[in-house]
């Protein structure tokens, strides 16, 4: 019976760790249901001792019938009694189910299909935890099931799960052990009432043997649960982490849908080096213009790299519920273009769960679970992917005039805490480049255009996918001495310069407007780009430029409206809204610092491979962090020694004084059990009575950390002996181990030590002499791994094991008076 409880509350502590998967609880109280269904047959098949081959099906029937008073009460014959209407309807709830799953990302609605399909599933796990543990006596091979339960969030989300929800699932695995030990146990003996009066006898062979191996089992157990929890702590996660590039961070824990990608640089870096330039998508708009289409925005920079927040997408926000949430920083007063755009992706994508999109997307119109994630305004999917897809997007671009941008107020506290972050050990030499380059009288706006300038026009940069490999330094290489790169760095670095100043910045991912074919513009691999975002209250975030765009640069790469300089009365420049159209028909700025290049070298520079660089994790650092943390694990019992023997050291030191002895852990150290008297030797309130003490611990530790512990039945004067003669100590030594063990033994039987005399250099040399007698390995041993040490923390481990039995006892005890108090007896087993 009691085992039979103890599978079902296991199966319901693990289906605790599903709670992510669903919004809602309605999905839990219905699973618990199934569970106590299950349950409830089991003790009811063993209160009636009915064969164990019956009870699963029993079981499997009473599911049925509970699935159908929930799920299809009015197809069934008074509301309980499956019918065959009844089953369909199940069945096609089913279906519906698996539908559903494959439509939502988690968390899911609580769908009756979904819900359906979830209590199916808790349900014949609970059957088959049942047949193992209580059917087959298999309670350990239960595990196996219920791990498969427990690793179904872990599989689906990409948040790690609740610890919280690991120990409660892991408390319920050990209760079941624990009960089948108990029922084991059980089956050993036949219940008799005996009496007992109390007493102090010493327990039976038979009971000291029990008690050992309960202690044994509980040990196990917690150590099996720290050792789970506390290892992955240390050791590291395997995530993508390139040098000067861009990846995926780590999420703000903010809750609610999210999904890890790979690098989103790496796969941009690889199609700009394709040596076949092949479709990516198309697209139409309604006023014809071309457009930026963004795939990711980036917002971490770490000193090395630019990393992308977790993005989360909410239930309410999917793209099938209507509008996407409104652009961060935009007012309703900032004059806005609007267009609507339809995109195709080409069948040979694979693998794009983020969407290419203009900014701000207002509205998408997309089969399938699309959400945006509210600051940045990226559209994923957890489970679907475009290739092949053709979607509608609409857009209202906001279009600022200058004076609007040079009126902007300071950024939103919120705002400029997220994307105003820099490393501390960002180069001295970058923070002032980013003055330089900006007059000092400029504002925001001025600034954002001056930087754009400088990577444009007048700082000598040049487009090349042949750069070198980054190195620690690859911020300062390139803006301070390399000066040559693609748009990887040219976006990285604006975006950092912006931050120096004060003004809020991202990176984006995504691809440029591509070519105009017959209509419709086309977007190729090597038209992938990054460009930095930087923001301006009241009218958000607004693309700037620093790649250099046209044949010395990337090809359809153009300058924003908002940004383009022009030559105002007083000499000073002025963004105008009249564009230049560069020889390419796009929207270019003339850059006469560029170096020209010929037909071949483009060529080269746009299809040729660049340079390999290492995109991987530095696993050698994290092997040398892991090795740190074990080092430093490692050391505690050494760390724990030297205090110790500090301590007594003191002791030592003050006892000629007459100061107060300090503690000590007396005599009968870790090594062996004290021998007859010694329990006498006891700090005493005097200094010589704590110095003799301390003496005496610190030699008897000593002895154990060397590996040549006291005998039990050894007195001081015999342990003397036994070391001088068997170690050949010579006559200082021996006469040096001859005055503690005589101080020792006065102290056990005199009424005062006496005159202590040189103890503490009567100790050091005795330690001295022990270690000369010993293996350099056992010093060492001794030094960084003291036995003395390692047995402490293994009895104070047994003793917290042990309060565990008190409180059971003190259980016990309690059921006894009451049962006295009734006229009982106690129950015990033979």
């Amino acid at each position: 019976m009691r085992l039979t409880a103890a599978a079902g509350v296991a199966t319901g502590a693990v289906a605790i760790a599903l709670y992510p998967l669903f919004s809602g609880g309605a999905w839990f109280w219905s699973s618990l249901g199934v569970i106590l269904v299950v349950t409830g047959t089991g003790l009811l098949a063993g209160r009636y001792t009915l064969p164990n081959p019956l009870v699963p099906p029993l079981q499997l029937l009473a599911v049925l019938i509970f699935l159908t008073a929930a799920f299809a009460r009015e197809q069934a014959w008074g509301v309980l009694v499956p019918t065959v209407s009844s089953v369909r309807a199940l069945g096609g709830l089913l279906a519906t189910g698996f539908t559903d799953i494959q439509r939502y990302a988690a968390p899911v609605p609580p769908n009756p299909g979904i819900v359906l399909l979830t209590c199916g599933g808790v349900g014949l796990i609970a059957i088959v935890v049942d047949l193992l543990a209580v059917r087959m006596r298999r309670a350990a091979l239960a595990g196996l099931p219920l791990l498969t339960l427990f690793t179904v969030p872990a599989a689906v989300i990409a948040d790690p799960i609740n610890w919280l929800a690991f120990i409660i699932a892991a408390a319920g695995y050990l209760g079941l052990l624990a009960a089948d030990g108990r029922e084991r146990i059980s089956h050993w003996g036949r219940a008799v009432l005996v009496r007992r009066a109390p007493s102090f006898v010493a327990p039976r062979p038979s009971d000291a043997e029990t008690g050992t191996l309960r202690m044994s089992g509980k040990r196990i157990g917690f150590a099996a649960v720290a050792l789970a929890v506390l290892v992955p702590a240390f050791l590291p996660a395997l995530e993508p982490d390139p040098l000067f590039g861009f990846g995926v961070g780590n999420g703000r824990g903010r809750g609610g849908n999210s999904i890890s990608v790979s690098n989103p640089m790496v796969s941009m870096r690889g199609l700009l080096s394709l040596p076949e330039n092949s479709t990516v998508l198309s697209y139409t708009s309604s006023d014809g213009m071309s457009r930026y289409l963004r795939t990711y925005a980036l917002d971490v920079f770490d000193g090395e790299q630019w990393t992308m927040s977790e993005p989360h997408g909410r239930p309410e926000d999917r793209t099938s519920e209507g509008p996407l949430p409104a652009p961060p920083g935009l007012a309703p007063a900032t004059p806005v273009t609007r267009a609507t755009t339809s995109i195709a992706v080409s069948e040979d994508v694979r693998g794009m769960s983020f969407l290419p999109l203009p900014y701000p997307a207002g509205r998408v119109d997309i089969e399938g679970d699309w959400r945006p994630d509210r600051d940045t305004l990226m559209v994923f999917s957890t489970r679907d992917t475009a290739e092949g897809m053709t979607y509608r997007v609409t857009t209202a671009e906001p279009s600022p005039t200058a004076e609007m941008l040079r009126a902007a107020g300071s950024p939103p506290a919120a705002v400029g805490e997220r994307y105003l972050r820099l490393p501390p050990d960002l180069p001295r030499e970058v923070r002032a480049l980013a003055r330089r380059v900006t007059k000092d009288d400029a504002g925001p706006y001025e600034k954002a255009v001056q930087l754009q300038e400088f990577f444009t026009k007048k700082g000598g940069f040049t487009y090349s996918l042949a750069t070198r490999g980054h190195t620690g330094s690859a911020l300062a290489d390139f803006l301070l001495r390399g000066r040559t790169g693609y748009c990887e760095q040219f976006a990285a670095s604006m975006a950092v310069l912006a931050r120096v100043l004060g003004i809020p910045a991202r990176v984006a991912i995504g691809y440029t407007g591509g070519t105009n074919v017959s209509g419709v513009w086309q977007v190729r691999a090597h038209d992938s780009h990054a460009w930095p975002e930087l923001y301006f209250e009241g009218t958000g975030w607004l693309r700037f430029e620093p790649t250099p765009a046209g044949s010395a640069g990337q090809g359809t790469a153009s300058v924003p409206v908002y940004t383009r300089p022009q030559v105002s009365a007083d000499g000073s420049d002025r963004p105008d809204s009249t564009p230049e159209t560069g020889s390419s028909g796009t929207d270019t700025p003339r850059d006469p610092s560029a170096r020209s290049r010929d037909d071949r070298t483009l060529q080269r520079d746009l299809t040729g491979v660049p340079v390999a660089v290492d995109e991987g994790v530095p696993v050698a650092a994290w092997i040398g962090l892991g090795l740190l943390a074990v080092l430093l694990v490692a050391l505690v019992p050494a760390v724990l020694r030297w205090e110790l023997r500090a301590r007594r050291r003191r002791s030592l030191s003050r006892g000629p004084s007459g100061a107060p002895g300090g503690p000590s852990d007396g005599p009968g150290g870790p090594s062996a059990p004290a021998p007859a008297g010694a329990a006498g030797v006891r700090a005493g309130r005097g200094a010589p009575e704590g110095a003799v003490s301390a003496a005496w611990a610190e030699l008897d530790d000593a002895l154990c950390d060397y590996g040549m512990g006291r005998l039990p039945s050894e007195s001081p004067r015999a342990l003397a002996g036994r070391l001088t003669g068997q170690h050949g100590f010579d006559d200082d030594e021996a006469a040096a181990l001859t005055r503690i063990a005589t101080l020792v033994e006065r102290m056990m039987f005199a009424r005062t030590p006496g005159d202590t005399g040189p103890l503490r250099e009567d100790l050091r040399l005795v330690r001295r002499a022990l270690a000369a007698r010993v293996t350099r390995g056992r010093r060492i041993r001794a030094v960084l791994l003291p036995p003395s040490t390692l047995l402490r923390i293994r009895r104070a481990g047994g003793r917290l094991l042990e309060a565990t039995e008190r409180l059971e006892g003190a259980r016990l005890r309690l059921t006894a008076r009451l049962d006295g108090l009734t006229g009982g007896r106690l129950t015990g087993r033979v």
